[in-house]
């Protein structure tokens, strides 16, 4: 099995859609719900649920700085296949409930050497 982190995805357009119409306790319980809903579904392939993410300092030659970036969440999950992998977000409800953008899955490789 390899594994793949899920990077959520969110625009300054889906932040400012969300704004604009703020969403109700109950499209957030329906949200929150289906979450839990999936990530019951896929138990067994989830190796680090993952939490949502906060702001962003970026760290370079010139020093340390603060940044914005468009990742909201990850996951970390197993397949047998990085397009098995994706597979398991096509219903997510980051953006099928909620005013996320997309999923990004990125297969985490082995450190060279190993």
């Amino acid at each position: 099995m390899k594994s793949f982190m899920a990077l959520f995805i969110g625009s300054v357009s889906a932040a400012e859609k969300a704004a604009a119409a703020p969403m109700e306790p109950d499209r957030i319980a329906r949200g929150m719900e289906a979450w839990g809903d999936w990530m019951a579904r896929h138990g067994a392939a989830i190796v680090d649920p993952g939490s949502p993410l906060g702001r962003t300092k970026r760290v370079g030659p010139e020093g340390i700085t603060d940044t914005e970036n468009a990742v909201t969440a990850y996951v970390i999950v197993q397949a047998e296949s990085h397009d098995a992998a994706a597979e398991m977000f096509g219903d997510h409800p980051h953006f099928a409930i909620f005013p996320g953008d997309s999923v990004e899955i990125v297969e985490c490789l082995p450190n060279p050497g190993e």
